[in-house]
């Protein structure tokens, strides 16, 4: 699978997480504590993202609520690993 590098990359683990390691251009919309959510009103639901977090658990859970949110063009990259396959990007480690 080869997705578009115009899609925006969300991993929606929590800090610590992300600053361990993250697909580069990630940005961080932790899922558990309501990051992504308040985020919804800032983005555009007619733009493609792509989401990951560490096993792909969060990130269903994830796309099932940006979906029902009407968001529509989504995609569950599962696991940071899988993501950063997908994706053809490294993964940033700090």
């Amino acid at each position: 699978m080869s997705l578009s590098p115009a899609a925006q990359v969300i991993d929606v683990r929590d800090a610590t997480e992300f600053s361990e390691g993250h697909v580069q251009g990630a940005i961080n919309l932790n899922v558990e504590n309501g990051d992504l959510a308040a985020a919804f009103a800032g983005l555009d639901k007619g733009a493609a993202y792509s989401v990951y977090c560490r096993s792909g658990r969060r990130s269903a859970i994830a796309a099932d609520l940006m979906a029902k949110a009407g968001f529509t063009k989504v995609t569950d990259l599962g696991a940071l690993e899988d993501a950063a396959k997908s994706l053809n990007l490294p993964i940033v480690t700090k």
